[in-house]
């Protein structure tokens, strides 16, 4: 097991440091100069080029790939080249936004997908059951943007539950309206992306159902929800664990739009703010960060598959 998570994590390593040369070599074909930006339309070409002088713009590309990949094996993710903050700051900001409306949309995605996903399974062929599944198709198709414009005017503008747009300023000082702030754009992403993972549960525990064992367990006495609960449900887990770390990726995506929509302050609406500017530094590392969450997510769903199967640590 340890000899397995330590190529695992050799390979993270490798993804992280592969995806450090695309994202610094993608960036660099956007049109625009971040100098000009700085010294503004009146700037002389020599104020220009001072300007791209002092921060390194001058440099080849190899030398500014190499400082900024010792930057980041030492824990400095660059400055600004804008407000010349250190990035790693703003990220640590913003994540107090990004974060907790990704963990609630998650909750609300598995609140949604577990219990109605079994059911919608179980109930299959009724008309109960058929609902349950249409329903959830029709929700994983709509774009979540659309989603989150449709909630918006129902809890937002007809009814005035919830606000519309922003971030207290207060912050977390203020947690009751700060929860009330991410309600809202938590409940779009988790609404779709729960019917998403709505349909793999029910295909999952259709496919239970159909297993030896489950069938054995209700020729023993046991009710078929009770047989599946028992001995279907926790076999197809591995495989719902899976698709839960890819429900992540696709949580991480929708709040870089659910953030512009809502006018949440957060990495998304960061993220696409410093690509208007061309600020590379902050740009590269938020990218960075994203990605490298990514992977870390896969390389738990890995180690956890390897803890939960046995037959994975036969086979070593």
């Amino acid at each position: 097991m340890i000899r397995y998570a330590l190529t695992r994590l050799a390979l993270l390593l490798l993804g992280l440091l592969v995806a450090s040369a695309l994202i610094f070599a993608a960036l660099r074909v956007l049109p625009g100069d971040v100098a000009q930006l700085i010294a503004g339309i009146n700037a002389s070409p020599e104020q220009i080029q001072a300007i791209r002088e002092n921060l390194g713009l001058d440099q080849p590309l190899i030398a500014q790939y190499g400082s900024w990949l010792a930057g980041i094996l030492s824990g400095d993710l660059g400055t600004s080249q804008l407000t010349g903050t250190p990035v790693i700051d703003e990220l640590v900001e913003k994540s107090e936004v990004t974060l907790p409306l990704g963990v609630l949309a998650m909750t609300i995605a598995l609140v949604i997908a577990l219990p109605f996903g079994v059911l919608s399974a179980l109930r299959r062929g009724r008309p109960d059951g058929t609902a349950l599944n249409v329903t959830a198709q029709t929700i994983a198709a709509v774009p979540v943007v659309w989603a989150g414009m449709m909630l918006v005017v129902l809890f937002a503008v007809w009814w005035g539950w919830l606000p519309a747009q922003g971030f207290p300023r207060a912050g977390w000082n203020d947690p009751v309206a700060a929860v009330r702030a991410l309600l809202l754009p938590a409940i779009t992403i988790g609404v779709v992306e729960g019917a998403m993972l709505m349909r793999f549960v029910r295909s999952a525990t259709l496919q239970a159902v159909g297993q030896d064992y489950v069938r054995t367990a209700a020729a023993q006495g046991f009710t078929r929800t009770r047989a599946l609960l028992r001995h279907g449900l926790p076999n197809v887990g591995l495989s719902i664990i899976t698709v839960l770390g890819l429900q992540v990726a696709g949580i991480i995506v929708g709040a870089v739009v659910i953030e512009q929509l809502f006018g949440l302050p957060g990495i998304g609406r960061m993220l696409v703010d410093d690509v208007s500017n061309r600020d590379l530094p902050k740009v590269q590392g938020e990218l960075l960060v994203l990605t490298g969450l990514v992977l870390v997510i896969g390389f738990v769903v890995d180690l956890v598959h390897r803890v939960l199967d046995p037959r994975l640590r036969e086979a070593e």
